[in-house]
């Protein structure tokens, strides 16, 4: 990537993470960035995987995240200091999001329900097999990967498992579409983001035609990737054990 480039996309996130709970529009990212709103946003998207509009919506529910495990802070408190001007958006956006209420991610400490609401597997659907891989300096550890319309670790995924890296992982029964497969270390305590990650995609699934392997390889997150918001922890498994849908 470009250093002009690099150092334009870090300055707008630096300038999301000082506003989180402000309006903060693309005319002030793109300012920050030192570039004209359009070259910016495609600028920003071709860098994040995502939009700068979703990159911001998801810092701020990561944050809401971590206020509600670490502080005793009212969830009203928290919608205000995350960027919402009603609990009642928040909590909305919460649940779609991270796949539980903020009142229960809060009362359960992040672990929430085991594969709440996952997408049922599609009866004669495609099959996406790859191998996931991990830095030789790295230990073994509990990894998620899962399918997704975007670049984004939020709402259901289309389709999940956990494995321990490095391995092979295997998802069926994913409909047709195209997806973006993201690896990500399950970490402790469960409002801390990921420190490895893994991208590939997206990757195009048909019924009848055989998808081309998806290989991941763990990396240490950069300050470009998304926030995970899907509530990972809650779903451990014993290695390549698949999550129940």
């Amino acid at each position: 990537m470009d250093e002009t480039v690099r150092c334009a996309v870090e300055r707008a996130i630096g300038t999301m993470r000082e506003h989180l709970g402000e309006q903060v529009t693309i005319d002030d990212m793109a300012r920050s960035a030192m570039f004209s709103k359009f070259y910016f946003s495609r600028m920003f998207h071709q860098a994040t995987g995502v939009s700068p509009g979703r990159f911001l919506a998801a810092m701020r529910l990561a944050e809401a995240k971590r206020l509600l495990l670490s502080t005793s802070i009212t969830v009203a408190d928290i919608s205000n200091r995350v960027g919402y001007a009603s609990v009642g958006t928040f909590s909305s956006r919460f649940s779609s999001r991270v796949g539980v209420s903020p009142t229960a991610y809060r009362k359960f400490r992040g672990v929430v329900p085991n594969g709440s609401g996952l997408m049922r597997p599609v009866v004669g659907g495609s099959v996406v097999r790859g191998t996931l891989t991990i830095p030789a300096d790295v230990p073994p550890m509990a990894v998620f990967v899962g399918l997704f319309p975007r670049r984004l670790t939020e709402g259901n995924p289309v389709r999940c498992a956990i494995v321990d890296a490095p391995g092979e992982f295997e998802l069926d029964g994913v409909p047709d579409g195209f997806w973006h497969v993201v690896a990500h270390c399950v970490t402790e305590p469960a409002w801390a983001n990921a420190p490895y990650v893994g991208y590939q995609g997206p990757v195009q699934t048909k019924a009848g035609v055989e998808t081309p392997p998806a290989d991941l390889k763990l990396r240490a997150k950069r300050s470009f990737d998304p926030p995970v918001l899907l509530a990972l922890p809650a779903l451990r498994r014993p290695v390549h054990e698949k999550i129940a849908v």
